[in-house]
């Protein structure tokens, strides 16, 4: 969509549309009437007077950052049916909520109005906030190293959890400015945010803060004999997963409960490890005990898709990796000096470390990263409660593992050791955002000792440099327990969770097998309205050569009948609504068609209309994300030559949140379904939109997560094909397949989203 540069005018606003022809942005008047303060001065109402409402598909505002800055502009994007389900649109008029705002400035604000029918406009005013009196000091922090000019760092904004306030929690963004706070007016409690709001637990309720300041009590437990939310709250398989305390046992109990605040499930850790300590002979009074002792002391959790598992950190004991669906342990990573290594009932489950390697001791916020390795803060404390202590390392430092669960092994591939220089006993995390993009909370350094006390919050871009460090004064972990990186650069409502939305592939289309064949699958229960594109000539504008001069597309059901098909994108009875939604090719001769598919597997073939080989795109765009249906694994057969003619797929995960997938490609089984000339050896790499390489893989089963692969159904048949299990933030990404020492032949490129 072409945009138009804008003036701005104080105390009024200029409209410029993006079509030069009558459409819905033109006959619609949108006029900015006021603005109302919100709960907190980082929250605006603005009033809308519009002239017609049902015409209105979504209004978008984004705060321009304050000049200097290289922070992403904050921005939200509100459904017009979500504005009614909020009650925010009583036709003619609409309440904008603006969150995000500096408080104490005059804030430059931009929206942009889009229609049905796809076209678009924008406006701009202005939005003077008043002062905020910062009880924790977020705003006013010492600055070690001020943000740098770098626009490398993947993420902008930092939810931060403490207790030093009633305004509790905060947001700020990367130049040290807080943008947010919370409006329950509680001070302290468990955070995460989640479905694009805060969820807070305090006491033995969970409460939900909306962007826009509003409150709502979604569960209160005490009749599940829960007393109070301790600790953190994580995200889980479906919903979020909160550390509790109950009547009977301390800081050893988690609840997963999802949006609307129903329990979905619970794990009893002094449950579950009695009976494995029974199970293998041993006396479970000896190490779980009931309230008020603090035996366990869990403080985070994380939920692995790759093989449906629930890793819990105990700061006492170790980590800990129950099978999401039975509880049953499945590993224990741990210092073995621990009084827990002295039972053989959780001895056997223990992980062992080769040398150079060292245990996570009184560990906080465990992860998985991108590439299925296991993050988390050591901060180097031994047990309080139990006997033998363990060992006391004496500084902290965030590490990273790999693990080898066939060899039952973790090796320790990173760590940020600071020179051992930095002491903080308690609390802190360590959160991945993109590839090797890090922030790190060190929560209470110098805690326990007689130096001057004070959070730190660092920023690691993947090139390990330090893009800010910011430091506040405190006594305890109260300033910031626990700091998280969030985007709200592009936030929408409704929330649009972690799947797979677009996907392409390129590839040479020629004769008989040569075609490029492109596979997908709708789950759930809803029809999806997909767009499908096969593109060519336009291809040349990106320095390709021998293109595919006239691409024709179809598309078959798992029956094989024909769905649909298209030669030239003008031609399809739905061009109209493709163009409204910018997905029109670039190119006359190109293929487009608009299909509303019911759940099932479809077969998308790309050929050419002549005989001339050429290089071809395919892809598919999801323009219904927000629906019980999601596109669940695709996949595209296409030929393998030499220099641009690889076989190119990409894909998006979106929107805001990380998704794990399955990423195959595939040769020498080919030939078993017919297919003639498969590539006898396939390489696959990974790309971010960087153009960075985050994962590579030639044969499977050298992969050291190839036992994930294998617990998800998804082995390649053949030992010489790839495959990577890899959990991604929300982004752009290429699978590129080539063939091993220059082989060629065709091959399968696929990517399967694990629910």
């Amino acid at each position: 969509m072409k945009t138009c540069s804008l003036i701005v005018i104080v105390a009024g606003f200029m409209v410029f549309s993006h079509r030069a022809e009558a459409n819905q942005a033109d006959d619609t008047t949108i006029t900015i009437t006021g603005h109302t303060a919100g709960a907190t001065p980082f929250i605006s109402n603005l009033t809308l007077q519009v002239s017609n409402t049902a015409v209105l598909k979504s209004i978008q505002f984004t705060i321009t950052p304050k000049p200097g800055s290289v922070t992403r502009p904050l921005s939200g994007t509100y459904s017009n049916d979500y504005l009614v389900s909020r009650g925010f649109e009583h036709s003619p008029e609409i309440i904008l909520p603006v969150y995000g705002l500096h408080a104490g400035y005059t804030n430059t604000v931009r929206l942009t109005y889009r229609f049905v029918d796809g076209s678009s406009k924008q406006a701009v005013t202005s939005i003077t906030t008043s002062t905020f009196d910062d009880p924790c000091g977020y705003d006013n922090p010492t600055v070690l190293q001020a943000r740098t000019n770098s626009t490398d760092l993947s993420y902008d904004y930092v939810l931060v959890k403490g207790g030093c306030s009633s305004f509790e929690p905060g947001i700020i963004d990367t130049d040290g400015a807080l943008r947010w706070v919370g409006t329950a007016g509680i001070s302290v409690g468990s955070v995460i945010f989640f479905d694009n709001a805060i969820y807070l637990g305090h006491a033995h309720q969970l409460s939900r803060i909306d962007l826009d300041g509003a409150v709502t009590l979604v569960g209160d437990y005490s009749s599940l004999g829960i007393v109070n939310f301790h600790h953190n709250i994580d995200r889980g398989k479906v919903g979020i997963i909160a550390d509790v305390d109950t009547t009977t046992y301390y800081n050893s109990v988690n609840i997963e409960v999802d949006a609307s605040g129903t329990v979905l499930k619970t794990w009893n850790l002094a449950d579950i490890i009695s009976a494995a300590m029974r199970a293998g002979g041993d006396d479970p009074s000896q190490f779980v005990h009931p309230t008020p002792t603090d035996w366990f002391h869990n403080n985070g959790v994380t939920y692995n898709r790759a093989d449906d598992s629930l890793i819990i950190s105990s700061r006492e004991n170790f980590l800990i990796c129950l099978d999401y669906e039975t509880g049953a342990i499945k590993w224990i990573l741990g210092d073995p000096t621990k009084q827990w290594y002295q039972f053989p009932s959780l001895r056997k489950f223990a992980l062992t470390l080769p040398p150079g390697s060292l245990p996570p001791i009184g560990q906080h916020t465990p992860s998985i990263t991108y590439d299925q390795n296991l993050l988390i803060f050591d901060n180097g404390q031994s047990s309080w409660s139990h006997f033998p202590k363990g060992e006391q390392r004496g500084y902290a430092s965030p590490r990273k593992y790999e693990l080898d669960l066939n060899a039952k092994t973790a090796t320790e591939i990173w760590n940020f050791e600071a020179g051992q220089s930095i002491v903080c006993p308690y609390c802190s995390s360590i959160y991945e955002d993109a590839p090797k993009n890090y922030l790190i909370d060190y929560s209470f350094v110098n805690g326990g000792t007689t130096l001057p006390t004070f959070a730190r919050l660092v920023g690691l871009d993947a090139a390990g440099e330090t893009i800010f460090s910011y430091q506040y004064p405190t006594d305890s972990c109260s300033k910031i327990y626990r700091a998280l990186p969030i985007h709200l650069e592009n936030t929408k409502f409704p929330t649009v969770g972690p799947q797979a939305l677009n996907l392409s592939t390129r590839g040479l289309v020629s004769g008989g097998d040569n075609v490029l064949i492109g596979g997908f699958i709708v789950t759930g229960t809803e029809s999806k309205n997909i767009v499908l594109r096969a593109l060519g000539p336009s291809l040349s504008g990106f320095g390709l050569s021998d293109v595919l001069r006239d691409p024709v597309l179809s598309v078959y059901n798992s029956s094989g009948s024909l769905v649909g098909s298209n030669d030239n994108w003008q031609s399809d009875v739905n061009h109209a609504v493709v163009e409204a939604n910018g997905l029109a090719p670039a190119n006359p001769l190109e293929s487009a068609q608009l299909r509303t598919l019911a759940p099932g597997a479809y077969t998308v073939i790309v050929t050419g209309k002549d005989a001339t080989p050429g290089i071809g795109l395919v892809e598919l765009y999801d323009i219904s994300p927000v629906s019980n249906s999601k596109l669940g694994n695709t996949s595209t057969r296409g030929s393998v030559g030499i220099g641009d003619n690889v076989l190119i797929g990409g894909f998006i995960v979106g929107d805001v949140d990380s998704a794990t997938v399955v990423v195959r490609a595939l040769g020498p089984s080919l030939a078993s379904f017919g297919v003639s000339g498969a590539l006898s050896d396939p390489t696959l790499t990974i790309y971010d939109s960087s153009g960075s390489v985050i994962a590579s893989n030639d044969n499977w089963e050298v992969d050291p997560h190839a036992i994930l692969v294998q617990k998800n159904g998804l082995t390649p048949p053949n030992a010489f094909e790839s495959a990577l299990v890899l959990h991604l933030p929300a982004g752009a990404y290429t699978a590129i397949v080539r063939g091993a020492n220059g082989a060629t032949g065709n091959a399968l490129v696929e990517v399967y989203h694990l629910d």
